[in-house]
């Protein structure tokens, strides 16, 4: 039987280059110990085992209770909030020109 060890949290790795810092995308994960005794690292598009063993509905049904948002969510969230006020600013002031003409 199939043993699920961890899940690991997609997550950005920061590489340093010549130039900066780049920022690499690392999907989740769930470690699992298959039934040959592998443990593999998978992800939601690489399921199968050295085996043959595919393990694509596990991997799925752990990961898909579990999603995480994106980590800049909520940065992005505000920052829309803003745009809409400012929106909302910029047509007020285009209102109060066409009065003064």
């Amino acid at each position: 039987m199939t043993t699920i060890i961890e899940r690991i949290e997609g997550h950005y790795d920061v590489q340093k280059t010549p130039y900066g810092e780049a920022y690499v995308w690392c999907p989740e994960r769930v470690v699992v110990e298959c039934d040959c005794g592998q443990r593999l690292a998978l992800t939601d598009s690489d399921t199968v085992c050295g085996c043959g063993a595919d393990h694509a509905s596990l991997v799925r049904e752990v990961l898909a209770h579990q999603r995480a948002s994106h980590p800049w969510e909520s940065d992005y969230h505000e920052w829309r909030n803003n745009q809409d006020e400012l929106l909302l600013s910029e047509e007020t002031y285009r209102l109060e020109l066409g009065r003064l003409d």
